[in-house]
């Protein structure tokens, strides 16, 4: 299944320098089908007025959140002369990360070429869509993030680095417990800890977090979870830890 497939995030450039041609290839294979789906979508579904039926919702299922994502805002980031893309899909579409190659630029590849009115409103869809997931972004972490020790704190784990099936904000949840050299401000080592919802021991790289959640969005369940982990056992007069 397309969805399945590995969204590649470097330039050509940079997967040569890796080693990882073969990943770009495969990525950039699937951004075309994408791509090809998106224009039969819109062809099939578009009635001269409105876009009906759950259509990106439909795309996300066949090709995956994050590819969807890509090929819409690769599609506008090409054209920012065209008034006929609205104001606001213009600053989302500016806000994702596009890898470019200076020369030699191969994201035309997957450029959607339907009428600019109607992928803004596949967009639209797009972000409710994505919107209905009530995933944690920025908004709902410290601004000074990038300038704070991550250790002992609870962090949101960038979605993109989730697979469609966890994507969801209990899965987002990250305690950086057990240290690492990411913790520190200014360093991109790995932060290791644990995910709160089931305690499943791993390590990030400090820049795969969007930062550390707000004492006020963190929900009740994972504020219990925290309590949980850090009870100290309590100890006897004899020195043996009492249940």
């Amino acid at each position: 299944m397309p969805r399945d497939k590995y969204v590649y995030p470097y330039s050509i450039d940079e997967a040569k320098r890796l080693g990882e041609l073969d990943l770009w290839r495969e990525s950039h294979k699937v951004n075309i089908e994408c791509k090809k789906g998106i224009e039969k979508a819109i062809a099939d579904n578009f009635d001269g007025m409105h876009l009906n039926g759950d259509v990106a919702k439909n795309l996300c299922e066949e090709f995956g959140i994050d590819r969807v994502h890509l090929v819409l805002a690769n599609t506008v980031q090409h054209a920012p002369w065209d008034g006929r893309y609205r104001a606001e899909n213009k600053e989302w579409a500016k806000d994702t990360y596009i890898p470019r190659n200076k020369e030699n630029d191969r994201t035309t590849d997957y450029s959607v070429n339907s009428h600019p009115e109607i992928v803004n409103g596949l967009i639209n869809q797009y972000k409710r869509y994505y919107q209905s997931l009530g995933l944690f972004n920025r908004s709902h972490c410290d601004p000074d993030s990038s300038n704070l020790d991550f250790n002992n704190r609870v962090l949101v784990v960038n979605p993109s680095l989730l697979k469609d099936e966890f994507k969801s904000p209990e899965n987002q949840l990250f305690y950086a417990n057990v240290g690492g050299f990411g913790c520190s401000p200014g360093s991109h080592g790995k932060v290791m800890g644990e995910f709160l919802n089931d305690g499943e021991n791993t390590s990030y790289h400090r820049d795969d977090f969007i930062g550390v959640i707000k004492d006020e969005f963190l929900p009740e369940w994972a504020a219990e979870k925290l309590e949980e982990i850090n009870a100290v056992p309590e100890q006897s007069d004899d020195g043996m830890t009492m249940k």
